[in-house]
């Protein structure tokens, strides 16, 4: 009897999965009764991953899976489901490692074929539908035969010409004709990716009796070096192109200098000086480049060119979270104004709608593509961001169109090279990037410094208002994910303490809108009983559990936001949650976290994440975190584990420590210990409150502040010996070195001696 799908996405909260649910295509979601379909039909199973702020997923749905014969060929033959990577991301990850692995490359969307096993026969990311006019497509490799071409859907395709008809066919037709062979080839394969897995979760081999080589400082040394290697001196950034911002990389290279002594002393104070100058003038070449909003706030994923002119557009929040963080390092460390503008943009960004909601937390993304005016038809890429000159002639006058077009280099014929746009969609059209000074414009046209500021301030609101009346704005992914989430409140926390005697309404609004994150997550998303947190929140809270990062990510925000509020409450909910990420993802053979709890039956792998990428590594601030946690609250199991956490990848960031960047301050911690700093007594103390300010506006690296009395610190003293001992009424500054039951505390004189001891 014939198998007939119908498209099931319809009862899918997900923006991405719902915008397929009219497709022809008989989508499927990943659920168990799909799963068992593809075995009782004993069909293939085609899943598409991708995200609802993906370009080139975009392009995919309109050129194939809106297409009635590729529909006819994937519901008569195959099992199609779509995947939201976002709210499935250990799916994602098993299945691009595979494609990476086979290809040389990866990106979204994501299309591979599995047997009724879950175990991938062919895989790919962007391919040409029926109807293409790029003519290109991407890699792809697997068993059974197939061919690809080169090039990740994130940078754009590549130059091949297959098509996901012609491979839909094929796999088809192998299917059907050398089943058994597609069957071996998919179980060594998968036996293959479950050894490299299996390096990553056993970086100290068989005998766990072999003495460690030990995580020494020269690692920072090392990492350093491969980023000055790598660094443009020409554009700025690493790499030459597509360039990635990558903040955690940048966030180690502006840390480098303010570690302690001994850090210094390995790495050198010249190269710490080096590493941070790389940093900023990344920074600032992001600040002023294609990358960021210049009109509204925030800044894209990334640079399509190696000059940061042309990104793809789509805003995520994970990048703004991690951006505002690296962006604070640099203005605490530098106190550069050009550095405090761009905090203060995210800021806005993250504390406003459309991103953030004003009774939930963030939502995850705003698209890459949207409609130039509500009359067109079709989207297209940067619409919302792009001006022709006559845009700007018509905005803003005569003479203040020429000077800001100087300013934002638009140009007559548009400044968007044609190899950058496959689909024409950029002609005359201009990505705005500051290419001028403000004293270089004020000779150029006759005018004060004072006057083009003017001048260009004014043409950015006037900008802004017609943007925001003429132009549809890009689509929102507003899901609620709780390890962005946890990114985004940890930045703002970390902020708000900073910009408090700076600017105190915009330091309000950062650590109110951390609050009411947490506060939404707690009431929506957390379960006290089970003490257990959901991934996803969408007109409810989602069906998926949340991973190791959702912990990692929140425990890390909630411990900024402690340090910023000094309220007990953040402190004991990362102590209840840190609990719950050991008990469900703690490695008690080799140590570290894995991605995903155990027995999980419709995952072929169980994966450990150890290095960086677009996000912090879940292991590198789950380390982080369990060594603050034992700073805090003098705790050695918390200790123990930040040691067994990167030493469980003690291999791979000795042979490539640049890629563990997030892990780098758990190296530092375990070689030359954890410092914290008490503040004790009551809130109306003068020199108590100037405290409180002064490590507020300090970069601290492997230092923690804990506050007791004026009714604060009260679970605290509870939770730790050392703590409870101190006399609350007693105003002083205590400085605690070693953390865990060991930790030794001295009285500080005063402000001046607690500045000493941060330095």
């Amino acid at each position: 009897m014939a198998t007939t799908l119908v498209n099931r996405l319809s009862a899918s909260r997900s923006p991405y999965v719902r915008a397929h649910m009219h497709n022809p295509v008989a989508w499927q979601m990943w659920t168990p009764e799909a799963l068992a379909l593809a075995r009782q039909t004993n069909r293939l199973l085609f899943v598409s991953i991708g995200y609802a702020a993906c370009h080139w997923c975009h392009v995919m749905e309109r050129e194939s899976f809106s297409n009635q014969e590729v529909a006819s060929i994937l519901n008569s033959s195959f099992i199609p489901i779509k995947v939201d990577r976002e709210e499935r991301p250990d799916i994602d990850r098993i299945y691009m490692n595979y494609v990476q692995a086979t290809t040389g490359s990866g990106g979204w969307p994501l299309n591979v074929f599995l047997t009724p096993d879950l175990e991938p026969i062919f895989g790919g990311t962007y391919w040409p539908g029926p109807n293409s006019t790029t003519g290109t497509g991407s890699t792809g490799a697997g068993a059974g035969g197939g061919s690809g071409g080169a090039g990740a859907a994130g940078a754009g395709p590549g130059p091949s010409h297959i098509g996901l008809v012609d491979i839909l066919c094929k796999i088809r037709d192998v299917w059907a004709t050398q089943r058994q062979r597609c069957l071996e080839s998919a179980k060594e394969i998968t036996a293959q990716l479950r050894d490299f897995a299996r390096e990553g979760t056993i970086s100290r081999g068989e005998s766990e009796d072999a003495p460690a080589e030990g995580l020494d400082l020269e690692l920072l040394e090392e990492a350093r070096v491969h980023f000055e290697r790598k660094y443009d001196a020409v554009h700025a950034g690493f790499g030459r192109q597509p360039k990635f911002p990558t903040p955690v990389n940048l966030s180690f290279l502006l840390r480098l200098g303010q570690y302690p002594q001994p850090v210094r002393d390995v790495v050198g104070q010249q190269d710490c000086d080096g590493a941070r100058a790389m940093a900023v003038e990344t920074l600032r070449a992001m600040a002023r480049g294609g990358i960021r909003d210049h009109i509204g706030h925030g800044f894209a994923r990334y640079s399509v060119t190696r000059d940061w002119s042309l990104p793809h557009f789509e805003k995520m929040l994970y990048d703004q979270a991690q951006l505002l963080s690296a962006y604070l390092d640099a203005y605490l460390i530098t106190k550069d104004p050009e550095m405090l503008d761009a905090v203060t943009d995210i800021c806005t960004y993250l504390t406003t709608p459309p991103i953030a909601s004003l009774t939930a937390g963030f939502f995850s993304a705003e698209d890459a593509d949207s409609l130039y005016r509500p009359t067109d038809k079709e989207k297209r890429e940067g619409a919302f961001y792009v001006w022709t000159l006559k845009e700007f002639q018509s905005i803003l006058g005569e003479r203040d169109a020429e000077v800001c077009a100087r300013y934002y280099n638009v140009l007559e014929n548009g400044n968007v090279s044609p190899e950058y746009d496959a689909h024409d969609e950029m002609m005359d059209q201009n990505v705005l990037a500051v290419s001028k000074e403000p004293e270089a414009l004020a000779k150029e046209f006759g005018l004060t410094k004072e006057e083009v500021i003017k001048i260009i301030n004014g043409g950015k609101e006037k900008l802004r208002a017609h943007r925001e009346k003429e132009r549809p704005r890009p689509s929102l992914d507003d899901k609620i994910v709780v390890s962005w989430n946890g990114l985004a409140i940890g930045a703002l926390a970390r902020t708000g303490a900073a910009l408090e005697s700076v600017d105190k309404t915009q330091a309000d609004a950062c650590l109110q809108a951390a609050v009411r994150a947490v506060t939404f997550i707690r009431k929506e998303l957390f379960d006290a009983g089970a003490k257990t947190i959901c991934r996803v929140y969408r007109e409810g809270p989602g069906d998926v559990p949340a991973l190791a990062d959702d912990y990692a990510f929140l425990i890390a925000g909630l411990l900024d936001l402690y340090e910023a509020t000094f309220e007990d409450a953040y402190l004991e909910f990362a102590d209840i949650l840190q609990r719950t990420q050991i008990k469900l993802f703690w490695d008690g053979e080799h140590g570290g976290f894995f991605a995903t709890a155990e027995n999980q039956p419709d995952l072929i792998l169980r994966l450990k994440d150890g290095m960086d990428g677009a996000e912090p590594s879940t292991n590198g601030v789950s380390a982080a975190n369990l060594d603050r946690l034992a700073s805090l609250l003098e705790d050695e199991e918390y200790a123990a584990k930040a040691r067994r956490t990167a030493e469980a990848f003690e291999i791979e960031i000795i042979q490539h420590p640049f890629l563990f960047a997030s892990m780098m301050a758990s190296v530092v911690a375990g070689r030359v210990g954890m410092r914290g700093v008490v503040i004790c007594g009551p809130d109306d103390d003068k020199g108590l409150k100037e405290a409180v300010q002064a490590v507020g506006k300090r970069l601290r690296t492997n230092t923690t502040v804990a506050r007791v009395g004026g009714g604060k610190g009260g679970w605290l003293r509870g939770r730790s010996g050392v703590v409870g001992a101190m006399d609350q009424d007693k105003a002083g500054l205590m400085a605690c070195r070693g953390g865990g039951a060991g930790a030794a505390c001295e009285e500080l004189g005063g402000v001046e001696a607690l500045e000493g001891f941060l330095r």
